[in-house]
This record gives C-alpha cells, sequence and structure tokens, in this order.
C-alpha cells in the first residue's frame, strides 16, 4: 500500500514521468489491440489508391502499393514493443545470471568475463549489431538476437558490481557460514537485491532497442517487406520524402513518441526504486 502511495505521489508530482507512463500504456494498449483498431489490413495492396495523402479514407495517407499508412503504423507498434521488451529480456536475464556468477565466483572466471565484456564494450555498440546481423542474416528475429547479444555486456557489468558488494553482507556470510552453496545463496540472495537497478536499466534500454532494432531495418538487415515495422517503412519511404512526407513522417514521429514515453518511464521508475528519492 505504501508503495502504491509512493508511486502515485512521484507519477503526480513529476508531470514528465506520468507523460511517459501514459504513452507507453497507450502504446502497448494499440500493440495488443492492433487487429480490432487498424481500420484497414496492414499488407492488403490498392495500386488505385496508392500515395494518395492523409485525408478522410486514409488518415495517414497511403504508400507505393495503396496500403493504408495508420494500419502498418499501428501493427508496427506491435512489432516494435514486442521486439524491444524480447531484446531486453533476453539482454537482462543472460547478463544477469552470467554477471552474478562471475562477481559471486570471483577469481580467474571473474577476470575472463570482464575481460570478454570489455572487448566487446570496446565496439560501438551500433556496429556490432549490423556485423552480426548481416553475419545471422537479414530478419527480424536475427537483428533482435544481434541486438540482445550487444545489450548483454551492459547487464553484465550492471550486476557484478552490484554482487561485489552484496556477497560481503552479514547475511550472505552466514549463510556460506551454514554451509549454503553458491547455488543456493546467488538466487536467493544476490539476485532479488539486483533486481532494482536492472529493473531501471531494463526500462531505460528499451527505448533504445526500438530505436536500434529499427536501424537495423532501415539498412535492410532487419523485418523485410511487407512486414510493417516502423524502420523498414521509413527505408521504403526515402525514395518518395520529398512529394510524399506522410509516407516516412508517421512511422518516423511514431519511433520518436514511443522511445521518448520508455526513457521518461525509466527516469520515473529509477525515482521510484531510488532510496534516496524525497518523499
Amino acid at each position: 500500500m505504501m508503495s502504491a502511495c509512493k508511486t502515485f505521489a512521484i507519477l503526480r508530482r513529476n508531470s514528465l514521468t506520468l507523460m511517459g507512463s501514459i504513452i507507453v500504456l497507450l502504446m502497448l494498449v494499440i500493440g495488443l489491440g492492433a487487429p480490432v483498431i487498424a481500420p484497414y489490413d496492414p499488407v492488403a495492396i490498392d495500386v488505385p489508391a496508392r500515395l494518395q495523402p492523409p485525408g478522410a479514407q486514409h488518415w495517414f495517407g497511403t504508400d507505393e502499393m495503396g496500403r493504408d499508412i495508420l494500419s502498418r503504423v499501428i501493427y508496427g507498434c506491435r512489432i516494435s514493443v514486442q521486439v524491444g521488451l524480447a531484446i531486453v529480456v533476453i539482454a537482462a536475464v543472460t547478463g544477469t545470471i552470467i554477471g552474478s556468477a562471475a562477481g559471486y565466483q570471483g577469481g580467474k572466471t571473474d577476470q575472463a568475463v570482464m575481460a570478454l565484456t570489455d572487448i566487446v564494450l570496446s565496439f560501438p555498440s551500433m556496429v556490432l549489431a549490423m556485423a552480426l546481423a548481416a553475419a545471422l542474416g537479414p530478419s527480424l528475429f536475427n537483428t533482435m538476437l544481434a541486438v540482445a547479444v550487444v545489450k548483454i555486456p551492459v547487464y553484465i557489468r550492471l550486476v557484478r558490481g552490484q554482487v561485489l558488494s552484496l556477497k560481503e553482507r552479514q547475511y550472505v556470510r552466514a549463510a556460506r557460514t551454514f554451509g549454503a552453496t553458491p547455488l543456493w545463496i546467488i538466487p536467493r540472495h544476490i539476485i532479488p537485491n539486483c533486481i532494482a537497478p536492472v529493473l531501471i536499466q531494463m526500462t531505460l534500454g528499451i527505448g533504445e532497442a526500438i530505436l536500434t532494432a529499427a536501424s537495423l531495418s532501415f539498412i535492410g538487415l532487419g523485418a523485410q517487406p511487407p512486414t510493417p515495422e516502423w524502420g523498414a517503412m521509413i527505408s521504403t519511404a526515402r525514395s518518395y520524402a520529398i512529394d510524399q512526407w506522410w509516407y516516412a513522417g508517421f512511422p518516423g514521429v511514431a519511433i520518436f513518441i514511443t522511445v521518448v514515453g520508455f526513457n521518461l518511464l525509466g527516469d520515473g521508475i529509477r525515482d521510484i526504486l531510488d532510496p534516496r528519492a524525497k518523499n
């Protein structure tokens, strides 16, 4: 009850956090209700209606195949949010397991994991994601997997730093004294106390993951036509950007709003979970 009251108080006090929460909730509703909300089939071709400007029949206009852009943006919301969530979940779960094991074990295991992590982090994340996606082959699933692999080291370093402090706590020492094994201590005493910073990083990382996946689709390494993915839509719209502004404009606005919403929500969650936050 106190946590709910504190959460409501922070949302009421911080208008940007409230705005981010509303945006994220709206995107989730749009994504889940896409089959009901979308006025047209997002892949249905209607050549006579090609490249129509926004109007009463097609609110966001149509593309070069006569497909309704509003419907494609709505379905693109479902795809982008799913991809963003999948990326951060894969990266967070994998990074938490590896980081907690390396930090608790220490020694050569920790040194080897951190050396590999530093190597991965030494490359620009976008360049490394492009290389992995190109090696795996152009598809939305491969793009999701490539971005997740690139993001894993971020969670490894985050969790490992937390574990180095937590493993010296009195309750962890007491558990070791009574003969508890690392396989018993880590999931019961270590990981639960690392959840707060991981959740914050995950929320902030969703927006970045959506943007990175859209960027890879833009250069042809992600979603392939006719999949209604925002980055792929903008890529196709480049040839029509001068005269048909709506083609690239609406998917671009959708990416911007979604990323901003998740970033604002991440800041709010950080305020809620930070024990030093003001009451």
